[in-house]
């Protein structure tokens, strides 16, 4: 036998009752504004006459005006127990009403029916004259129907069970509440509070919070790791808590980690990227199913607006960093002039429009593998390009481009992200090139003797006199370090013969290291 969930109620009198009480019980759940509720009234308040002076007849209504309608409209005077606030409801996982219980004295669920059936109430009048020994009620069996179907609990009503799960004990909840005034509008609340990012975010409520962990099935008090700048300990519920206020949906929150776990690395060097007075955020790049599976954009605009998924997500991330870990601008955050991607920057790699390998399988996954991989990035640099028809011309153009990321005398760079559209996609399959080969004609392109790339009378900027000294005024050398570092993804609409690419920060173990994490639910 089951043990029903303890409880005290108030009644209309405004006794309080409480389950057990080591009497048997009969718990009668109902609303006012169900029929079969109304149909079922006469018969418990006839329970309650003929009963109810050797065990406990309780009608639980569901709505404070509501049960005073039914005393009122029935005449009742079986004890009407309030659970407007629905906890003993939700807790005895009610459906339907009128659900009807009959327990022991210490609990324990003897009989159970929903809805109404003249058969079960019948059945449950002789067991209750058993138990009790009391007469049987007089009732006019021929006035009731045979069957009625109950009605749809409040408990489980759109938006309330998801308050209700976050209410109960046993609730997964632990963030701390912060208590909003009545007369306070919540939006203009928490801008005073700092936690948004300069635009409006949504309130994350307990059933908010609790519906976006319904999208993973990690445990909410799991800890991620620590935020920087202040290094505070991130919980699966705290990346929830800001994955609402940027708007995302739950089925986004399996990115949302993943990204978390990947900017959390030590090699990325989260706390480098916001402390530099560069212009670095995470650029978030999503391969695998999970792209179609969210709806995440990775054709037409990839990169622009207009994209739930892409937005939120890399939004989330924002939000995380500044709200847990402390990296708000003008304080740990220096940048400079900062750049738009710090409020998101997350696309999809446009897999299926490329014969190369997609970034994820390059980066030891397997296709059917979901991945979130992090780069410490700039705004984009556009590439234009119309009239290139072979793919040597094409990679010259991109490599002519690159010359000047950063300053046209900054060689031996770090990682860069090159986007490749879809009509370049073309020109370089056509002659069969693979990405090594566009990576080696640009460095090829970008080929300078140091002499040309020292500082001068023209130009401060240029090598440092330490590494033109070390390596000599012939040697030549190509703007970046290695050309594994220079990384290419495939995204963005079908017309158009314009790649972009997206500079890095300081690469390697001084700076920020491209970071690839495994998506898992």
């Amino acid at each position: 036998m089951p043990t029903l969930p303890a409880f005290r109620l108030t009644d209309t009198t405004g006794t309080e009752r409480e389950f057990p009480s080591g009497r048997h019980a009969l718990l009668c759940f109902v609303k006012e504004d169900c029929p079969t509720c109304r149909l079922s009234m006469p018969l418990i308040e006839a329970a309650y006459q003929a009963f109810g002076q050797d065990m406990d007849v309780w009608a639980i209504g569901q709505d404070a005006e509501g049960n005073a309608k039914l005393v009122a409209d029935f005449g009742l005077t079986v004890p009407m127990l309030d659970d407007s606030a629905l906890h003993v409801s939700y807790r005895y996982d009610l459906d339907t009403v009128p659900t009807i219980i009959l327990a022991d004295g210490d609990g324990n669920e003897l009989e159970r029916f929903v809805g109404f059936g003249k058969d079960d109430w019948q059945r449950l009048f002789q067991r209750l004259i058993s138990v009790t020994l009391a007469p049987p009620p007089v009732v006019d069996w021929n006035a009731y129907p045979e069957s009625r179907p109950g009605c749809g609990s409040k408990s489980v009503e759109p938006g309330i069970a998801e308050r209700l799960a976050a209410e109960v004990e046993g609730s997964p909840l632990r963030a701390r509440r912060i208590e909003v005034g009545e007369s306070d509008d919540v939006f203009e609340f928490m801008f005073e509070q700092g936690l948004t990012d300069g635009l409006p975010v949504i309130p994350p409520t307990p059933e908010r919070v609790l519906r976006m962990l319904s999208g993973t099935r990690r445990d909410p008090q799991e800890v991620l790791g620590l935020v920087p700048p202040n290094m505070a300990p991130l919980t699966v519920e705290k990346v929830a808590i800001n994955a609402v206020m940027a708007g995302c949906k739950p089925e986004y929150m399996p990115v949302v980690l993943a990204a978390i776990e990947a900017i959390l690395d030590e090699q990325f060097n989260m706390h480098g990227v916001l402390a530099t007075t560069h212009f670095p955020t995470p650029v978030i790049i999503v391969n695998g199913p999970i792209r179609d599976r969210i709806g995440m954009n990775y054709r037409m605009n990839a990169l622009g607006q207009g994209n739930r998924a892409n937005a939120t997500i890399g939004r989330a991330v924002q939000l995380v960093v500044r709200n847990v870990g402390g990296g708000r601008p003008g304080e740990v955050d220096r940048a400079m002039l900062g750049q738009p991607g710090k409020y998101t920057f997350c696309f999809a790699e446009y897999e299926e429009r490329s014969n190369w390998e997609p970034l994820h399988v390059e980066r030891g996954f397997a296709p059917e593998e979901s991945t979130v991989t992090v780069f410490a990035g700039s705004s984009p640099v556009p590439i234009v390009d119309q009239l290139a028809r072979d793919a040597k011309a094409l990679a010259t153009s991109y490599g002519l481009a690159l010359q000047a990321l950063s300053h046209p005398k900054h060689y031996l760079q770090g990682e860069v992200v090159l986007i490749v559209p879809p009509e370049h996609v073309d020109t370089f399959a056509k002659d069969g090139w693979t990405k090594d080969q566009i990576r080696a004609r640009i460095q090829e392109v970008t080929a300078r003797p140091v002499r040309e790339l020292m500082r001068d009378e023209f130009c401060a900027e240029g090598l440092p006199p330490t590494v033109a000294r070390r390596l000599g005024p012939d040697t030549v050398i190509s703007k970046f370090r290695n050309p594994k570092e220079i990384t290419l993804v495939v995204a963005g609409g079908e017309a158009g013969k314009f790649a972009a690419y997206l500079p890095g920060w300081v690469s390697g173990p001084t700076g920020s290291i491209m970071t690839t994490k495994k998506i898992r639910d």
